[in-house]
């Protein structure tokens, strides 16, 4: 790359500013409007668009001649997860809230693709970089998609990375075919009779449904990630009637987190766990319904667009493997629907706290490695 030292410097400085002032899916206002100013200042693209999807903001870089369309991505949002690195000086300033994912790491990686850019352009086609909003609540690509400002900007290639602790520390795990899973959260909601706790006879109580329908769920799980034909549910929250020891309760709520994947087989999936719920409630004469929240669709890297970033990791001499399906979902998968896209996992160490962690820090040594691989994927494709 044709950056110094004291620039990627700056960019480590940035990246904890960002790291102190997250903010969740949907309010990435400030955060948004920062990265506006610090490329406006630092990098001058030809071109911002704000309000994509939202919050979303892009950079565009112009190529002298006429060429393809490339786009990177990074997220903008950060998770509702209380940080406790009490010793960390740029520590998160929001009551329960931190970049407990990465994100900010992920925008000064494409912002340090924007500085090399700000000092020698492609020399053809164009680079768009994309600081996607909410991601985290698998609303954010699909929003940026549906938005008119978007597609003028339509890229043939969309590249994008995920730090991931476990991996060793700058080597990159990457595949074709499955990338990330499907996933959604189920929302089951019952609804009996209250009663008096001394006469529980004279109501109907959805406790006994989810003492049942908790197991039926859980036994839901088959297969494995390797053998790409894994299902997962999992029950993340229950709440059966009102705290009080006189009430029996009338009303439950259980969520369930549903995994597959694919998104043939969630669909698949969806079905069977609606079925038990409908019948734990007629067996204890219950009313049932259904909702459906942070629907994320599997993420399938493009075979083409894998061995560019391979040729890129190769050119660059860093280290990669191929890589394995993550549970984890993404939503980076839905650009796949107007690009080959496909997303590389970039090693933060085998023994660093874990995503979603209160302890996590995205190591900001991985903004120089991150970014190098972009830059020979756009150098490479536009010259």
């Amino acid at each position: 790359m044709n950056l110094v030292e004291s620039d990627f410097v700056e960019l480590a400085k940035w990246r904890q500013y960002l790291h102190a002032m997250p903010e969740v899916s949907g309010e990435e206002h400030e955060t948004a409007a920062e990265v506006v100013r610090f490329l406006t200042q630092q990098a001058s693209p030809d071109e911002i668009i704000t309000g994509l999807g939202g919050t979303g903001v892009a950079a565009v870089f112009q190529g002298a001649d006429a060429g393809p369309t490339i786009m990177f991505r990074a997220e903008l949002d950060a998770l509702p997860i209380a940080e406790l690195s009490d010793d960390l000086p740029y520590r998160s300033q929001v009551a329960g809230k931190g970049h407990m994912c990465g994100h900010d790491g992920h925008m000064a990686t494409l912002a340090a693709l924007a500085f090399s850019f700000s000092k020698k352009r492609p020399a053809s086609g164009r680079v768009i970089l994309l600081f996607q909003p909410a991601e985290e609540t698998g609303a954010g690509a699909a929003a940026v998609l549906a938005d008119e400002k978007f597609k003028t900007l339509t890229p043939v290639y969309t590249f994008s990375l995920h730090n991931m602790p476990g991996i060793p520390f700058g080597k990159s795990s990457i595949r074709a075919g499955a990338a990330n899973c499907a996933s959604c959260g189920l929302k089951i909601s019952f609804t009996g009779k209250t009663a008096h706790a001394s006469m529980p006879e004279t109501g109907l109580s959805p406790a006994p449904a989810v003492a049942s329908l908790i197991p039926a769920l859980t036994d839901l799980r088959q297969g494995d990630i390797r053998g790409g034909d894994l299902v997962l549910a999992t029950v993340t929250h229950v709440s059966v009637g009102e705290p009080a020891f006189g009430i029996a309760p009338g009303s439950a709520e259980l969520w369930v987190t549903l995994r597959t994947v694919n998104d043939d087989a969630m669909a698949d999936v969806r079905e069977k766990a609606e079925a038990l719920a409908k019948h734990a409630a007629h067996q204890n004469g219950l009313s049932v319904s259904f909702s459906y929240h942070d629907e994320f669709r599997h993420c399938m890297n493009d075979a083409a667009a894998v061995e560019i970033i391979r040729a890129a990791m190769d050119a660059e001499d860093l280290p990669h493997e191929e890589g394995e399906t993550f549970r984890a979902s993404e939503d980076f998968g839905r650009f796949a629907d107007v690009s080959k896209s496909a997303m590389f996992f970039l090693g933060a160490g085998e023994n660093h706290p874990a995503l979603h962690n209160p302890t996590y820090d995205f190591p900001d040594a991985l903004i120089p490695i991150g970014a190098r691989i972009f830059k020979r994927i756009a150098n490479d494709l536009l010259g």
